[in-house]
């Protein structure tokens, strides 16, 4: 398995916004390009973080590449309006392979 860990800074009042932006490019992601999905993350200093799974590199090199695009261009647009910083380039700030996993799974 194969890990992209991003993260965002929310211009103030735009958190509700960027979070359901997150949740359904999250899934339309998922659906287009077979990742796992994501988890999303709100770190002490205010800055979302999202962890996304992938099963290999490869699957989500060819997402990447393809700048993650999906049939939803008004979602794309409420998610981008709601950032106030991002990563340089959107480039995740760790690409990690997965060794041991012993998180257990959520009930």
């Amino acid at each position: 398995m194969f890990v992209a860990v991003y993260w965002w800074r929310i211009k103030p009042g735009k958190e509700e916004q960027f979070r359901q932006a997150w949740r359904r490019g999250t899934e339309l992601i998922t659906a287009r390009y077979g990742s796992f999905g994501s988890r999303l993350h709100r770190d002490r200093d205010g800055r979302f973080v999202g962890y996304a799974e992938w099963p290999d590199y490869e699957t989500w090199q060819r997402a990447f590449d393809a700048k993650m695009v999906y049939d939803d261009p008004e979602t794309r647009a409420r998610f981008v309006d709601a950032i106030a910083e991002g990563p340089p380039d959107g480039k995740p700030v760790f690409t990690m392979e997965v060794t041991d996993d012993l998180l257990l799974p959520a009930e």
